[in-house]
């Protein structure tokens, strides 16, 4: 459980979201009842909050009913909460920002029909366990392989002939996401000159540039968090050696203390509130008091996906669950389907670049 809380702590604040188009979903959508899982109180609760507005804005004018079910995110407490999702009468439940909340859940959900969506939860694990007992479990967020994927390609496409340098902080994510970027490149040939574990959460890391000098390395992947990227970033350019960085989705987060320099890449999820296709949902957010940020967006994709879940179910004669695997949801960032493992069907991470206070999209690369 450390590491799964490590981990969730360094992605709370990362603005991502799936949502769907105010306008896409049919309208027809009748009697939907979602129960809403997320924490109320502790450490959690205004993540909690993100999710209930999420799922809760315009619910009534599509015809849904919201039941709130606190989330304790204490393995112990799986009991109480499986008994309030299943004496909820929801066809179906959201949220669930802890690994523990589905694991204690799922087997009863799956045994009474529900389907479930996660906003939050990246444990590959129990995607795995979801897609070999057929349990009706799917998330909205992609899992690390993806995160990897994407690196990978990033990699292939702008730096196959590159010095490469792979380092990574020592965590178990840190590691384990710089060892799946290593065994992808060099399935297909592509090997780092240069590899190391650094010591994280440091004042500085001028040795650690100089040695990234002295291997000949110029493109550098660095699984490690933000504070950590911006004190190398900041060394070498006072050093003046020249090195372009990329980094995961850790890396969208605030500076603390160092600024993060111009020009440093990142896979990560692109901040959907700020894109053109958004802009109406966000506007209508805001009109309701409602900033999109964390995981409101997600919440909010997840209770439209369903409604437009139950449409098809109506139209097919099949269960909700199994229109959740079989659809098609249009979406402002493109269409939303699931995998035979129920995971993310497209790969939503995307590379971008550090400029001037943000993360955009990064150009297109330079032959």
């Amino acid at each position: 459980m450390v590491d799964e809380m490590e981990l969730r702590m360094r992605r709370l604040i990362l603005p991502f979201a799936a949502i769907v188009a105010l306008g896409a979903a049919p309208a027809a959508a009748a009697g939907l009842k979602v129960a809403v899982v997320a924490p109320a109180d502790g450490p959690f609760a205004l993540l909690g909050k993100q999710i209930v507005d999420g799922a809760a804005f315009e619910a009534k004018d599509h015809g849904s009913q919201i039941v709130v079910i606190p989330e304790t995110c204490e393995a112990g407490d799986g009991e109480k909460l499986t008994k309030a999702i299943l004496d909820s009468g929801a066809e179906a439940a959201i949220g669930f920002l802890c690994t523990e909340s589905l694991e204690a859940s799922i087997a009863a959900l799956n045994e009474a029909n529900i389907a479930a969506l996660t906003v939050s939860v990246r444990s590959d694990i129990l995607m795995e366990d979801a897609a070999k007992n057929n349990w009706p479990l799917y998330r909205v967020v992609p899992g690390a392989a993806k995160e990897a994927a994407k690196i990978s390609d990033v990699i292939l496409d702008r730096w196959k002939d590159k010095p490469l340098a792979l380092i990574d902080d020592g965590t178990i994510h840190g590691r384990e996401l710089v060892e799946a970027v290593r065994t992808s490149l060099e399935k297909i040939g592509l090997s780092a000159i240069f590899t190391d574990t650094y010591r994280p959460s440091q004042e500085q890391q001028v040795a650690l540039v100089r040695r990234l000098a002295k291997s000949g390395a110029t493109h550098v992947f660095v699984g490690g968090d933000r504070a950590d990227m911006a004190v190398m970033a900041r060394d070498t350019a006072s050093e003046k050696i020249g090195l372009t960085f990329l980094g995961g989705e850790t890396l969208n987060a605030p500076d603390q203390p160092v600024p993060l320099q111009n020009g440093v890449l990142a896979v990560a999820l692109p901040d959907y509130a700020r894109q053109p296709q958004a802009a109406e949902v966000t506007k209508a957010l805001s009109e309701a008091g409602i900033v999109a940020e964390g995981y409101v967006l997600p919440a909010f994709a997840a209770r439209t996906l369903l409604e437009a879940a139950k449409d098809l179910a109506g139209t097919d004669d099949i269960p909700l669950r199994d229109a959740v695997a079989r659809g098609k949801f249009e979406t402002v960032i493109g269409p939303i389907s699931f995998d035979a493992h129920h995971e993310l069907a497209e790969n939503p991470y995307q590379l971008l670049e550090w400029r001037d206070g943000r993360f955009s999209p990064a150009p297109p690369a330079v032959d």
